[in-house]
């Protein structure tokens, strides 16, 4: 029961790295999905203690599958007002800078940052020691800034 209510508390965090990946929700929704019902399907990976690493695998190769699938571009809809018009553009300016890293830069920081994942998870997660992980997030966050700033001018 309590290995049930762990992977109830990864759910939310899986679907916020698909949604990002795949920029469409029902999409993301159903990728997440599809990821719990293979890990759970899967003998062996009952039986792994690496239980997070080995989710955000099954859900970035998926993610990858969907981009080869598809290749289409999610569709804005149009902001109801200037503040929602102005989070839309930082969004967008955002995802434009991140598009611009290396793919396991983008991982990093949006595992990290957004999703929260722990650091000893995501050592696992990219066979780094702590330190060594340390320094990509350093200059991942750095290429992401400057990045952004390019943007600006």
């Amino acid at each position: 029961m309590n290995r049930e209510k762990e992977l109830a508390e990864q759910y939310d965090k899986i679907y916020r790295y698909c949604f990002f990946k795949l920029g469409q929700r029902e999409l993301a929704e159903d990728i997440t999905q599809e990821t719990f019902l293979r890990f759970l399907n899967h003998e062996k990976y009952r039986h792994i203690d690496r239980q997070l690493p080995l989710l955000y695998t099954i859900a970035r190769n998926l993610c990858v599958d969907e981009f080869r699938k598809k290749k289409t571009e999610s569709l804005l809809s149009e902001p109801e007002d200037k503040e929602a018009e102005e989070r839309m553009f930082t969004a967008i300016s955002v995802k434009m800078a991140l598009r611009e890293l290396e793919e396991e830069e983008r991982d990093l920081l949006l595992l990290r940052y957004v999703n929260e994942v722990p650091v000893s998870a995501l050592c696992k997660m990219f066979q780094v020691s702590r330190y060594a992980l340390y320094r990509k997030l350093k200059k991942a966050e750095k290429k992401l800034e400057e990045k952004l700033q390019e943007g600006e001018m």
